[in-house]
């Protein structure tokens, strides 16, 4: 009983993710009548249907229910599905890829579009003989009814071009969902209802909204894929196929099935296809695709080299380090194919506005047809023509899709420049900041840390401090810890064995060498444990001494540590380590970090945005003084502790509206997930960076920082638009119907098939924008 219990509690367990590919998903009601479908169905966890990309991701239960049965749900409202993967899912067995490039080359010569025009021709036609540029005549009588050739062309035009129109509705009908199809049918087969049973005579009319309709589809399917071509593009940059060295000898193979460890090889003008590390040849990489640089990047053996990205020059052999599903390109598309799911604030207002948007419009539809005959005596055809037109505006397409279009326009632009932005909402948030604060180390400097000062105290010599400190930070994890180590290393001293060793937050190291308790770290740590940092002995200094400090100490044989050579090293922007023991102090050096070249102009343009700049840093006074001066930074606050930067952004926070924090990804975490926006510096390959970071900047380029805010603040401002001129339209075109001046044409025209042409063409501006 208990085996089998376990294995019932191990299948109710059982998860399992589906991708399925919908390129005819290319609205949102399309989107609520498949998420309708597969609502309430036992076994699956949830779902996301998202028509910018054409994909639907199911999570469920294998144990409950098979992928068949998923995609039966989703086809069983009209629509097919692809797999976007080659085994072929369900019923339509074909590469995804394949067949949505297919169907973007022929929206125009697809089977709704042949079906369209022969609606037009008879509709074309029809009209010919209604305004009398041929005669009309009678030419068949049904049901008691007299028909002329006009009409009997309208009716033609009908049977041709509604079919689908009436299928989706019978689908939506089905399913309930008071979408457009619906609201198409019903005007559709009451305009030709009305005309069978009371002789209103709206077949022309239910002619032009089959035609009309049917061409917004079609505008609305090609915009769509406009919006798509974008993402297709950032997918297309990785190779189908790599060349492996196996056994030695070369096999062209799918990039599928290359494995890690594999050495994969490229040629020039050939694109990188997997992720992996170079360990034979030399050659520039344009890595342009991936981080956004403008140069390439030379790349030698021991480097990281990047799928898609092309090698400009040499030969190169990669070991490869990442699946081909795992790697640093894969993730950006994942992330920007996941981007619709991440909704903004204004998403969330159309959402909430469109539930009763529609409802409202179908009840005023109602109202509109019927109140005026009933009670003011009208005419029953004028008004039920009217009543039709309400249904025509009832369904909010292009409010809909206007933010989620722009959304993905706005992040797979910022990905073709190197920036990755993981969702809707930071993309919003990012153009509503007020205020950037930057780390320094790595960030506002380049990183790459070097000893430049070593001055040794108390008859201690160059080399017995070096070989102190390189013990001492042997275990530790920070960069001035490196640079200290690279320089012991490039002297050829070796380490010294260590015990004990303690890492003091925010202020140094200490271990015991020789039995002897060590200590490597700031002034004050020196001062908080009591030793006088005034007037210390001193042998002949080294490194660049001020001609002030060389006559002190010639003179007295001492230096005033803290008065004279520890202030002159920090204004120079330098970092300074006093290394001593539990007895005196041994002596001090100093690590600077060179400015990045782009750090200033990218500050300046900064403050012509408008953004207040910070920069926040654990360094010392002086230092950090110095760096800000360099950079212009508005205002800076240095020796801050990892909690006290946490302090210092959520005092900002509570000051502006919104803050962003620009760090390294790991050493700033706390920092980066306190601010309003977070953004890591030097993504490309660092999985860390890119998973807790809400921007990534793939690159080290401060610059993107200017392109990011006015990227994401240009897309707020589409997206307002957007939304506005949706309503606005739709408010008009309202009004204008009872005043007759609307008619079911100019509803289908401007306010379906116009809008969203209108607003996916806005949207696709934001791809225009490039980083200067």
């Amino acid at each position: 009983m208990s085996d089998e219990h376990d294995k019932s509690h191990d299948e109710d367990l059982k998860e399992d993710e589906a991708e399925f590919m919908v390129p005819e998903m290319d609205c949102a009601s399309c989107a609520a009548k498949i998420e309708n479908s597969l609502d309430n169905i036992e076994g699956i966890n949830e779902y996301s249907a998202l028509t910018t990309v054409g994909k639907v991701t199911v999570n469920y239960n294998s144990s409950k229910i098979s992928e068949f049965e998923l995609i039966d749900a989703i086809e069983s409202v009209g629509y097919s599905v692809k797999n976007k993967d080659n085994e072929g899912a369900g019923h339509n067995q074909s590469n995804g890829g394949d067949i949505e490039e297919e169907g973007r080359k022929s929206v125009w010569k697809s089977s709704r579009a042949i079906k369209t025009w022969i609606a037009g021709i008879f509709l074309g036609a029809g009209l010919l003989f209604k305004f009398g540029v041929l005669q009309d005549f009678q030419i068949a009588q049904f049901l008691g009814r007299e028909f002329f050739i006009a009409e009997i062309l309208f009716l033609a035009g009908i049977a041709s071009g509604s079919p689908v129109i009436l299928r989706n509705g019978y689908y939506s009908a089905k399913k309930l969902n008071l979408d457009i199809d619906f609201l198409m049918s019903t005007a559709i087969l009451s305009a030709v209802s009305a005309s069978f049973a009371f002789g209103a005579e709206l077949y022309f009319e239910a002619a032009t909204l089959v035609f009309l309709f049917n061409v917004a589809e079609l505008l609305e399917t090609y915009s769509m894929d406009k919006a798509r071509n974008s993402l297709r593009e950032l997918m297309n940059l990785s190779p189908d196929t790599a060349t492996v060295k196996r056994d030695g000898e070369e096999t062209e193979i799918p990039v599928e099935q290359v494995k890690i460890g594999d050495i994969v090889i490229t040629r020039p003008g050939e694109k990188i296809p997997m992720d992996g590390e170079v360990i034979d040849g030399e050659s520039a990489v344009n890595q342009a695709p991936i981080t956004g640089e403008s140069m390439p990047v030379d790349k030698k053996q021991g480097d990281e080299v990047y799928a898609g990205t092309i090698n400009e020059e040499g030969y190169l052999e990669i070991e490869v380090t990442k699946d081909s599903s795992d790697n640093t390109l894969s993730k950006i598309v994942q992330m920007v194919e996941d981007a619709e799911s991440s909704q903004t604030k204004r998403e969330q207002f159309v959402e909430r506005f469109s539930e009763y948007y529609t409802p409202f419009m179908v009840t005023l539809a109602v109202l509109t047809a019927t109140v005026p005959p009933l009670l003011l005596g009208m005419s029953w055809t004028t008004w039920f023509l009217a009543g039709i037109t309400m249904l025509v505006l009832a369904c909010p397409c292009a409010f809909v899709i206007s933010t989620p279009v722009t959304v993905v326009s706005g992040i797979t632009s910022a990905a073709k420049n190197g920036v990755l932005i993981k969702g809707g909402k930071h993309l919003e948030a990012t153009g509503e900041i007020e205020a950037i604060a930057f780390d320094k180390t790595g960030t506002l400097t380049k990183g790459e840390l070097a000893v430049t000062d070593i001055v040794p105290v108390n008859g201690k010599n160059e080399e017995d401090v070096l070989k102190c400190a390189r013990g001492l930070e042997t275990r530790s994890e920070h960069p001035l810890g490196d640079a200290i180590i690279k320089a012991a290393q490039s002297r050829g001293i070796e380490p010294e064995n260590i015990q004990n060793f303690e890492s003091i937050t925010g202020k140094g190291v200490k271990a015991k060498l020789a039995g002897k308790e060590h200590y490597a770290g700031k002034p004050d740590l020196f001062s908080e444990k009591g030793f006088n940092l005034k007037h210390v002995h001193t042998a002949m200094t080294s490194g660049e001494i001020s001609s002030k400090s060389r006559e002190l100490c010639e003179r007295n044989d001492c230096m005033d540590l803290l008065d004279e050579k520890v202030p002159e090293l920090q204004s120079q922007g330098k970092t300074v380590i006093v290394v001593g023991n539990e007895d005196r102090v041994e002596g001090l050096i100093a690590v600077a970090d060179k400015v990045r070249e782009e750090a200033a102009e990218t500050i300046e343009r900064l403050h012509e945005q408008g953004i207040k700049t910070m920069m926040l840093t654990g360094d010392n006074e002086r230092t950090g003084k110095a760096i800000a001066e360099q950079v212009g930074v508005g205002e800076y606050h240095a020796e801050l502790l990892p909690e006290q930067k946490v302090e210092k952004i959520q005092s900002l926070v509570e000051k502006y509206d919104g803050v962003a924090m620009v760090g390294d990804g790991v050493n700033d975490a706390p920092a980066l997930a306190t601010a309003t926006v977070g953004v890591a510096m030097g993504a490309a390959g660092t999985d860390t960076a890119l998973e807790t970071a809400d921007v990534a900047l793939m690159g080290d380029d401060l610059s993107k920082i200017p392109y990011l805010y006015k990227l994401s603040h240009t897309a707020n401002g589409v997206i307002r638009q957007n939304i506005y001129s949706s309503l606005l339209v739709k408010l008009l075109l309202a009004i204008g119907v009872p005043l007759q001046i609307v008619t079911v044409a100019i509803a289908v025209l401007i306010g379906d098939a116009g809008m969203t042409v209108g607003v996916t063409g806005n949207a696709m501006r934001l791809s225009r924008i490039e980083a200067e």
